[in-house]
């Protein structure tokens, strides 16, 4: 009886041993990309708390500070591989996660890494590594714009590197195609062995000779000032999620009216009063 009990108590052991290890498999496998830095990881080494980018500043006033501490966790712990049947339109630097959301704001003055087409070597930081994984290296297409919602459509495949085992740190060398101007350098790591998990990065990169990008302002640029635009002209209406809003748009939102001043597509929880970054109310 004893030692029925005894072999019953090692085989618990042993399981519970094996689950845990399981489990924290799963919750610890954790990365971005580190050049060209992605979003993420540009506003954690600024500093979550005071960044220094206007772009970093606005995407923490939307997804509040701790989301950039936790630089490392822009997954689905399920995804399985089904990422565009999981992540909508719009939503493919957060994960399609509101804790990520400022990851996805539409602004062309993202600290971006000056690139050019050719031989490239990218660095991917795993803060916890895992064997047998799936890298997928994508670039925008010709004319598309920061300033517009990143779509599936938009990526351009790179390459895919299978059966990988990476390090902590880990380098590839991709060949970036001919490109102007602001782009984003999109890749997906699929772990393969003892989690469906997969880690999604947006890393901005510029290869010059595209139109300069718009000051994040309403300051008046040089030559001559335009007269204002009459407000009846401007779309109007109530705010409402889902909505893609340029500069000086007016909404209303509980019985009081507002500018924008940074075209975004509007999500839950960025209603007017929440996000003074993107409107400001007359």
């Amino acid at each position: 009886m004893y030692r029925r009990h005894k072999a019953a108590d090692t085989i618990t052991a042993v399981v519970t041993s094996a689950l845990v290890l399981l489990l924290a498999g799963a919750a610890y496998a954790h990365g971005s990309m580190s050049n060209p830095p992605s979003r993420v990881y540009v506003c954690k080494n600024e500093g979550p708390e005071s960044p220094k980018s206007e772009a970093c500043r606005v995407a923490v006033v939307a997804s509040g500070s701790h989301a950039f501490y936790d630089w490392n966790e822009v997954s689905l712990i399920n995804a399985g591989g089904r990422h565009r049947e999981l992540i909508p339109d719009g939503r493919l630097c957060s994960a399609g996660r509101e804790k990520f959301r400022g990851l996805d704001l539409q602004r062309a003055d993202w600290p971006a890494t000056r690139v050019s087409p050719g031989p490239f070597t990218l660095t991917y930081h795993a803060s916890a590594p895992h064997a047998n994984s799936t890298f997928e290296f994508y670039i925008t297409r010709q004319g598309w714009s920061p300033t517009m919602p990143l779509k599936w459509s938009d990526l351009v495949h790179i390459e895919t590197f299978t059966n990988q085992n990476p390090t902590t740190l880990t380098n590839w060398v991709i060949t970036l195609p001919q490109r102007t101007g602001r782009h984003i350098l999109y890749s997906i790591w699929q772990r393969v062995v003892g989690s469906h998990e997969a880690f999604y990065t947006c890393s901005d990169v510029d290869f010059g000779g595209g139109a300069p990008a718009p000051a994040p302002s309403l300051t008046p640029t040089a030559g001559p000032i335009p007269p204002p635009t009459p407000t009846a002209a401007r779309p109007g209406g109530t705010w409402r999620a889902g909505t893609a809003y340029g500069v000086g748009d007016r909404v209303t939102y509980a019985d009081a009216t507002y500018e924008c001043i940074q075209a975004h597509t509007a999500l839950a929880g960025w209603e007017p009063p929440s996000v003074a970054a993107l409107w400001r109310r007359i």
